[in-house]
């Protein structure tokens, strides 16, 4: 006789308290998640799952300072993900992410069980580890939807915080990003401004139609790029900027930055 599979290991986030509570009481009725912990605090989420992983995080998506997307980039190896939102319009970004599911609040029971059914069937086929889709679709496909959908979603002005002074910067302005010394900063008019999303999480938000990455450490408004120049066999960029900035491009970068340039 085969004994009976222990309950997943489950984490919550939200810094709604009262969501936190109602979705652990769901959890915890319905006999399939083990809660082992749960926080309002997005940055104490991701101490306590870097110290204790878990199968799955059910975790919501706005969230100051530090949102879902960005939080699962923090973790070195991230589980497997539900989302749950007040909001609908992070979808597609969600499953970008490889999200089992995307719960709009307040999360109902229906459509709990059917994010577990999916989760039970994924862990069942021993995928757990891997965080591969339930159902993919054509590759094509979806990268063509993404696309489209984060264009006519992308934000037009982006946040700057230092201390209790938040600037909200032009996009439009801003001739590209850049982290260095574990801060991402945007460049606008010369200045420098202190962003709170890390590059990945930027270049997902942002229209990929106007912002592209160069490397690692750079993401650049293509409506600044003045010069493409040779160097030593790879390719720098001089920005339409007031320093006449120079950026390096990565060789896996280099057609995809073309591409957009129509080049």
């Amino acid at each position: 006789m085969t004994a009976p599979r222990p309950p997943l290991t489950g984490f919550v986030v939200d810094d709604e308290p009262l969501a936190v509570r109602r979705l652990v009481a769901l959890l915890r009725q319905s006999g399939r998640i083990q809660v082992v912990g749960t926080a309002t605090d997005p940055a104490e989420a991701v101490t306590a799952l870097a110290a204790q992983p878990v199968d799955v995080v059910f975790l919501d998506i706005h969230m100051p300072e530090i949102d879902g997307f960005a939080l699962l980039e923090r973790l070195e190896r991230p589980p497997l993900v539900v989302f749950t939102t007040a909001h609908d319009e992070h979808a597609l970004r969600a499953f970008e992410v490889l999200a089992i599911d995307y719960l709009l609040k307040p999360v109902g029971r229906v459509d709990l069980d059917r994010a577990l059914d999916k989760l039970e069937r994924l862990t069942a086929a021993g995928a757990g580890a891997e965080r591969a889709a339930t159902e993919p679709a054509p590759a094509d496909a979806v990268s063509a939807l993404l696309a489209a959908m984060q264009s006519a979603r992308a934000p037009s002005r982006i946040a700057s915080r230092l201390g209790d002074r938040v600037t909200l910067l032009e996009l439009d302005q801003i001739s590209h990003f850049h982290a260095a010394d574990k801060l991402t900063f945007a460049v606008s008019a010369g200045r420098e401004h202190v962003i709170d999303e890390t590059l990945s999480a930027l270049e997902r938000r942002l229209d990929p139609g106007r912002f592209v990455r160069v490397h690692r450490a750079a993401l650049v408004n293509v409506a600044f790029v003045a010069e493409l120049l040779g160097d030593g066999g790879g390719l720098v960029i001089r920005l339409r900027d007031q320093a006449g900035t120079q950026l390096p491009v990565a060789r896996d970068r280099v057609r995809p930055l073309k591409d957009k340039l129509g080049i």
